[in-house]
């Protein structure tokens, strides 16, 4: 009879195990909270009639109210409806705010999408300063990290989670 073949056997080592380190958020729960928000800036009794909103345009959002007050007031309805959704407020970048047409105010809201350069390069740093036997590389907008012992990789999640490096990150992939 025949023997197993010698090619059938496995004869690399182990691989290595890895994570990914990305940064988005989730669209449908931010057009949920707004949609959240927009029912209650209505019904406010400070926000009625002030032409207050707020709209979702692609990757941005754009606040618009009639004074800087009440524009204030609309950003904190929406933060608390995007916190009750857990979309990390991390992942907003709040622009300065302008005036408008008509008297009015407006601001610019950012989500973010994919991690920066100059904040991959931090990140890198910080796993490196953790003197664990594991790599991160760079890929576009998000990191790999791996390395042969998975307790590594779970300490660097860790030291990620402490580090406060003003972005939000999730860790993906995880093999």
């Amino acid at each position: 009879l025949c023997d197993a073949s010698p090619l059938s056997r496995e004869t690399t080592p182990m691989a290595d195990s890895s994570f990914d380190i990305v940064s988005s958020v989730d669209l449908q729960e931010v057009k949920n909270a707004i949609a959240q928000a927009t029912k209650e800036i209505q019904t406010r009794y400070d926000l009625k009639n002030s032409s207050s909103s707020v709209e979702l345009t692609g990757e941005e959002l754009l606040l618009t109210s009639s004074d800087e007050f009440k524009l204030k007031a609309v950003r904190e309805v929406l933060e608390q409806r995007l916190v009750k959704r857990n979309v990390p407020l991390k992942a907003l970048t709040f622009e300065t705010i302008e005036s408008a047409l008509g008297g009015t105010v407006r601001q610019k809201v950012t989500l973010q999408k994919g991690i920066p350069t100059d904040k991959a390069r931090e990140i890198v740093k910080v796993i490196k300063g953790t003197k664990l036997k594991v790599q991160a590389a760079i890929q576009g907008d998000q990191l790999r990290v791996s390395g042969k012992n998975k307790d590594d990789l779970q300490a660097v999640m860790q030291v990620l989670k402490t580090t406060d490096l003003g972005i939000d990150m999730q860790f993906t992939n995880r093999r």
